[in-house]
């Protein structure tokens, strides 16, 4: 059975499973026996779980004492400057809106 498609339409069909090499459809009973056949992969155990993860955090680059003092006093400034920017934007839109509608 001949498909009309482009050949990229083909090889997105080859490499999902659902075509062969010839470009013939595969069947889905066959294709879902292969997939249903692979090795189930071992659950860990919640010991190594966390084995594994506290190896992980040792990798970590964590900051100095004094880099999150600096970031942190970073972070307040551009807070305080965002909030009073956008302070001032609602006043002033407000004002421009009351003055628009002469409401006094």
């Amino acid at each position: 059975m001949a498909m009309n498609m482009n050949r990229d339409q083909k090889r997105m069909l080859r490499r999902a499973g659902y075509l062969d090499a010839s470009g013939e459809p595969i069947n889905t009973k066959s294709r879902t026996a292969a997939s249903a056949s692979a090795p189930k992969r071992e659950r860990t155990s919640p010991r190594q779980f966390f084995k594994e993860m506290r190896g992980e955090l040792r990798k970590v680059a964590w900051p100095t004492k004094a880099e999150v003092i600096n970031y942190s006093i970073i972070v307040l400034a551009f807070l305080v400057f965002m909030t009073a920017l956008v302070g001032a934007a609602d006043w002033a839109f407000a004002k421009a809106t009351f003055w628009l509608f002469d409401i006094n």
